[in-house]
């Protein structure tokens, strides 16, 4: 059996992308099925306030993973606070990722999609900038960030294999 004598950074050079920015950033976000007249099939956007990063943009829902938070816990707490909805977790399931690459002074983007099937309450747009139930084909066609591109490429592909 041949071994290696090379150190692990010899025989596996550091990306220098990752030696000027090894921070990154865990975001959660869930693509929220409608149910009801008009609905079904569909999944709940957010659009993002005027004023902030990507501002008027369409997104699925979501926000940061504090610390002692788990993805689970987190989308939970930030669908209530954007949105006033209550998702189930029962309801709740991974769906795919999408990152970033750092870029000077900020971090890397690691945003973890989950779909929420099961939820209570009536959408409220709290943080501004608005809300609406699109079908797959239309969230395409909105204006997004371009990592939600990325999450609603994967939940396409997805429900392609489940239908």
């Amino acid at each position: 059996m041949l071994v290696s004598q090379n150190s692990p950074n010899e025989r596996f050079p550091v990306n220098s992308l990752l030696q000027k920015n090894p921070t990154w950033i865990l975001v959660v976000a869930a693509a929220i099925a409608g149910e009801g007249v008009g609905k079904d099939g569909c999944v709940l956007m957010h659009k993002r306030p005027e004023g902030k990063h990507h501002g008027g943009l369409w997104e699925f829902p979501g926000g940061k993973v504090e610390a002692g938070e788990t993805p689970a816990l987190a989308l939970i707490r930030e669908i209530e606070e954007e949105l006033g909805l209550i998702l189930d977790p029962a309801g709740m399931a991974p769906a795919g990722f999408a990152e970033s690459i750092p870029e000077g002074a900020n971090p890397a983007i690691v945003i973890l999609l989950y779909t929420a099937s099961r939820w209570t309450g009536e959408p409220h747009a709290y943080e501004g900038g608005g809300w609406g139930w699109f079908t797959l084909d239309e969230a395409k066609a909105l204006n997004k960030p371009p990592l939600d591109v990325v999450l609603l490429d994967g939940l396409i592909e997805l429900k392609k294999g489940v239908g």
